[in-house]
Order: structure tokens, then sequence, then C-alpha cells
């Protein structure tokens, strides 16, 4: 394994991001369009609330984006993920088949079903989860029933498969979908890094039964907090808006709940920052793309480290670039240095299976998900930063 020169490194970076000096945060938003004048419409209205004209047409912009029929704003990305795995059937004493490598929302909504995350692997050409080692580990541990699926070894119903695209980068989805089909396992699509990423021309979040996106602040797209539920079937989606607004029941004046909701809606104002923000998006992307080629460049020929790029196939939002090392050992140093340094850099997460309040649950080997855990680390990818007027 070659090895990097660390303080060359870091200087690399801070020659593709083009900041002599000064702080460089990780994922930094950009509002640059209109989103003074949608706040102030909705302050001047009084309509900043979970109803308004702008959560509408947010929905309907966001459902355009993403290729889905429906879209449902929530109030953040889990809210969204955890309403999706709940219409998808995924209930108490359930399992839900994740990435260990994935950001802790995912397992956390599993866990707000009531069900438990069954861990398994992720492939270096994608950092998603890997399909091929699926279908193995389902072979080795699933038997067939009537009502799905069941792990042999817990004896619990595998109730959905919950595929991530990491930092933006698609996963191999349609391999994924057809695993899962044969195994009659619904599909929620964990979307909530991948807006404006294409698979063979097509957007993310919506191929699967059901699907979730985020905008969080540091999103590309950003609502302050918030987030989405994406699917093209129309009873899931009005479901979805039910059991996100307390399940009332519509009437003119009296509060009939019809069964235990969530207050997961998206308030209006927020909306309105969204639709601002998603008016940018095609500037944004192209931004990004223009820094995620910068750092290639940069980075050409350099021994010991090289910038993760697109799977084939696809073409990926960049939400987060990334360095893979060739030696695990030079991760932690090169973090302190850039962080030293005035660069945010960041590992990826640590794996679910390793925290504490997953350690009972099921897992498939994770060597390749541990590699990537070992080797990776984000380094500074806001769209400003590949901004024309930056170079």
């Amino acid at each position: 394994m070659t090895r990097i020169d660390i303080p060359r490194t870091t200087g690399l970076i801070r020659d593709a991001v083009r900041a002599d000096d000064g702080f460089v945060p990780l994922h930094a938003p950009r509002f640059a369009g209109a989103e003074w004048r949608y706040l102030k419409d909705c302050l001047d209205t009084g309509w900043v609330s979970s109803v308004g004209a702008y959560v509408d047409r947010f929905e309907r912009d966001l459902a355009a984006v993403f290729g889905a029929r429906r879209a449902v704003a929530t109030v953040n990305g889990t809210a969204a993920l955890h309403v999706a795995l709940r219409l998808a059937g995924v209930g108490q004493g359930d399992e839900a088949l994740i990435p260990a490598l994935t950001f802790v929302a995912t397992a956390n909504a599993v866990r707000y079903c009531g069900a438990v995350s069954h861990f398994v692997d992720s492939e270096w050409a994608t950092l998603g989860l890997d399909p091929d080692a699926l279908d193995v580990w389902l072979t080795e541990t699933a038997e067939r029933r009537a009502g799905g699926p069941v792990n042999r070894r817990t004896g619990r119903r595998i109730a959905a498969v919950v595929p991530m695209h990491a930092f933006g980068h698609p996963a191999r989805i349609d391999r994924l979908l057809a695993v899962a089909a044969d195994w009659e396992i619904p599909v929620v699509e964990d979307a909530a890094e991948s807006l404006g990423s294409l698979l063979d021309g097509a957007p993310l979040g919506a191929r699967g039964l059901i699907g979730a996106t985020s905008f969080n602040g540091n999103k590309i797209v950003t609502t302050g907090g918030g987030g989405a539920i994406l699917t093209d079937d129309d009873a899931l989606a009005d479901r979805a808006k039910h059991l996100t607004t307390t399940a009332k029941q519509p009437h003119p004046w009296a509060f009939i709940h019809d069964e235990p909701g969530f207050n997961y809606r998206l308030p209006n104002v927020n909306a309105a920052l969204g639709c601002a923000q998603l008016e940018q998006l095609p500037a944004m992307l192209a931004d990004k793309r223009r820094l995620a080629e910068r750092y290639r460049a940069v980075f050409r020929g350099v021994e010991g480290a090289r910038v993760f790029e697109e799977p084939a196939g696809a073409r990926s939002n960049y939400w987060l670039n990334a360095l893979v090392l060739d030696d695990p050992t030079d991760r932690d140093p090169l973090l302190e240095a850039t962080n030293a340094a005035g660069l945010m850099t960041r590992p990826v997460w640590t794996l679910m299976s390793d925290l504490p309040m997953h350690a009972d649950c099921p897992a498939a080997p994770l060597p390749v998900a541990r590699d990537i855990a070992g080797r990776l680390i984000n380094i500074p990818s806001s769209a400003a930063l590949g901004a024309e007027r930056a170079a």
C-alpha cells in the first residue's frame, strides 16, 4: 500500500477549492435566488405553518425532480423515512435490511417502527448496498413463507429492503429491485443524499414501492430542516399525508383523528425556502460537478489517494466528494491535518453494526463496508466552491 504525503494532500485539497486560507466547511448552503422574497411573502400573508401555497408547490416541484407521481413534504428526512417504512408494512418485531454503511437516521427510522435493523454489506463501485451480496445472504439466512421471507436465525419477518445512495452516488437499484422482488420484499428507497442524481438517465427516489429524501441544512437543496415521501402510488401518498397530519379527518371545525398519527408536516415557511432552492438546482448541480472535476484534476497521478468517481451509467450529484486512501493508517492523520488547516473533512459514518444500540442486531459479513469506512474521507463539497466566479 502506498502512503500519502499528508502536507501535500492537504495542500491539494485547498488548491481544488481555490481558497488560499481560512475555514472551508464540508458543505454549506447557498442562498442566491428568491429565498428572501418567498420568505417575506409568508410573513406578510401570515401563512407560516403547515398549510400554505408553498407547501403545495414544493410537493409538485419535488415530484417532478424525482420523477415521482407524488411527493409529501415532511418536517425532516427521518420523519419521511419513518412513515415510508410504516406504509411499506414494517412493524413491531419485523426486520428491515439496511446497509451497515449509512447515516444513523436509516436505522433510527427502523427502530421507530418497533422493528430491528438487519445489516448487509456495501460495494466499492457504488458505496451502496451490494445487491449480489444481499441475494447470497438471503439465500443463506432466509426462508420463504406465505407472509414474506423470515430470518431462520431469529424467526422475524423480513419486511423491507432499504438501499441508500451514499453521498449522491446511485446504488444498483434495478438489481436490488430484482432481488427484492424475487424474495417478495418491499423496497423503501433512502434517497436522502441523491437529489439530482441520475441512473441510466432517470432520477432516483421512487423506483421502489416508496422512498424518502432530506433537505437538511447540509444538503444541496435545503429547507433548513425538511424531507419528503416519494411514491407513484396515489393511495400510499394520500395515506402518507393523512398520517403526517396527525391522522386528522377533514371537517370544518371538529377534531376527529381516526388513528395515532404524527405531527410531521413541513411548515409553509420552510417550503418557501425549498421552492427558491429548487429553482437553482440545475446551477448548483453544475457547480458541484465542476468542483468534482477540479478534485480529479489536482489528484490525477497522485500516489496513495484517488477521488471517488460516479459509478458506470450514473450521473451523480456529487453531494459530498470523497478521497479513497490506499492505506487506512493515513486516514486519521489526514483528518487531523486538514481540520487543523481549516479544511473541514470527515470520515464516513461509524458502521451501524458497531453502535452500541445495535449490538444485538443481525448482520451479514461486512468486509467491504468496513474497508470503505477505513479508507474513505469526505472533503469540502459546497456548490459555491465550484462556481465559475471562483475560478
